[in-house]
């Protein structure tokens, strides 16, 4: 890696991160060394580029237009490279971050043809139900999963698939307080909810045109999807999951479905990267294979 690059490199990290160490540990250096580059990058440029205390890094604003204009310079010389090797050549490190359940029964097995196909690009996989931030966390890509539209218009997206939503419960709980008949009955139960906060959560259902909203008690919430499954599967309450994610309780029968004749607004399933510079040619790939191989899940 020439100076300049390498100056770029670790600056950008830096200026993202937000910590001298974490860019280091990123990059397999030292703080040190990660310390003295940026020194030597500040001194050949004759200005500083970030305010450092104990406890804070910023930007200067010759460090924001750097940081601009290092960003832009690293994204072509990768396409170039790229270009050059050709798209079945990809290597390097891209950082995925995906939820914790879909990631392991949807993303994960779809990663292994993409693998197979890129043997020497390296993957490392965040997995969280929690949103990561793009920027700070240094990822190049993470799959998020939304009821209805993204919300967040400072990142790039592209949708991947539409996933629908069941009503899901054991039958050990079923057996101990009833089948709901109407969503308006679920108010009567125990909820488990992944989002929301304790008291109620609302819940919409959709028969022919007819929708109705149902204000569901939350008996348990849980921070996570894979929670909330085990959760449901124990007979802990009723809750809502997709078919993607609970299809082998559901096969098994430790789960069942309910109000099958309602249907809830379907998941949407996107990949969300840095908005700026065109994605990477590594970011590209995984997308499009990605686009494919969750179409039909369902």
């Amino acid at each position: 890696m020439s100076d300049r690059w390498q100056e770029m490199t670790v600056f950008v990290r830096v200026a993202d991160s937000g910590s001298l160490s974490r860019a280091g540990r990123e990059l397999n250096l030292s703080q040190p060394s990660v310390t003295r580059i940026i020194g030597t990058l500040e001194a050949r440029l004759g200005t500083k580029l970030l305010l450092r205390t104990t406890r804070s890094l910023s930007l200067t604003d010759a460090g924001a237009l750097y940081l601009e204009r290092a960003r832009h310079l690293l994204a072509e010389i990768e396409e170039a490279e790229q270009a050059t090797r050709g798209l079945d050549s990809l290597h390097g490190v891209l950082r995925l971050a995906i939820p914790l359940m879909y990631g392991t029964r949807a993303i994960i097995p779809a990663l292994t043809p993409f693998l197979s196909r890129h043997p020497d690009l390296k993957v490392e996989l965040v997995m969280t139900d929690a949103r990561q931030n793009l920027i700070t966390d240094g990822v190049d890509l993470a799959i998020r999963i939304n009821v209805g539209q993204l919300d967040d218009s400072s990142f790039g997206a592209r949708k991947l698939a539409t996933v629908e939503r069941l009503v899901l419960a054991a039958p050990s709980y079923l057996s101990a307080r009833g089948m709901p008949d109407t969503p308006a009955d679920l108010a009567q139960h125990d909820c488990i909810v992944q989002h929301g906060s304790f008291g109620s959560e609302s819940w919409r259902f959709r028969r022919n045109k007819t929708v109705t909203s149902v204000e569901v008690t939350a008996r348990l919430w849980i921070n996570s999807a894979a929670g909330v499954l085990a959760a449901t599967v124990a007979g802990q309450g009723i809750s809502l999951g997709t078919r993607v994610m609970a299809g082998d309780e559901l096969r098994t029968g430790q789960l069942t479905q309910l109000l099958e004749a309602y249907k809830l607004d379907p998941a949407e399933v996107y990949a969300v990267f840095p908005a700026g510079p065109r994605p990477s040619a590594k970011v590209r790939a995984i997308v499009d294979h990605l686009d494919v191989a969750l179409e039909d899940l369902g």
